[in-house]
């Protein structure tokens, strides 16, 4: 192995939705007590799956079957979270995730046992370093920024 391999590092690879609906943003607070957005990892065996059936996997987990979206078709938004987990030797999980906007269409919101609370709230007014940290964080930033754009 080369000097340049040992330097690489490995990531999870996630979905990430920016779920809107009558202007307002869903996001939800995880098991742990953090707020999250819906979506999550791929599984090793979706690798050739296509990126929106994931997504329709993790939003029929983690918010119900029931759910109608429209999803943008490519992603918009890039991060890069790191949070405590320990996996094997390393103490430190490493996620890039694209995100995805999406409008919720139809249906009622069911959460999982992976999410304890959900809150709609307005993008403009929104203070996301109150809620958010890390990557999560600076997506959350993105998306503000991209909707401030789209509203001048």
């Amino acid at each position: 192995m080369d000097k340049d391999n040992k330097q690489k590092d490995r990531y999870f690879v996630a979905v990430k939705v920016f779920l809107e609906k009558g202007g307002k943003l869903l996001i939800l607070k995880d098991a742990y007590g953090h707020w999250d957005l819906p979506g999550g990892r791929i599984k090793r065996n979706e690798f050739d799956a296509p990126l929106d059936q994931i997504i329709k996997r993790k939003l029929s987990e983690e918010l119900g079957l029931d759910l109608k979206y429209e999803l943008c078709p490519s992603p918009e938004i890039f991060m890069r979270h790191k949070r405590e987990e320990q996996m094997g030797d390393d103490p430190e999980a490493r996620i890039f995730a694209l995100g995805y906007i999406a409008t919720l269409e139809a249906g009622i919101i069911k959460l999982s046992d992976a999410h304890t609370e959900t809150k709609w709230i307005e993008p403009e007014a929104f203070v996301p370093e109150d809620y958010f940290s890390g990557g999560w964080l600076d997506g959350v930033r993105q998306y503000i920024y991209i909707k401030k754009q789209r509203h001048r």
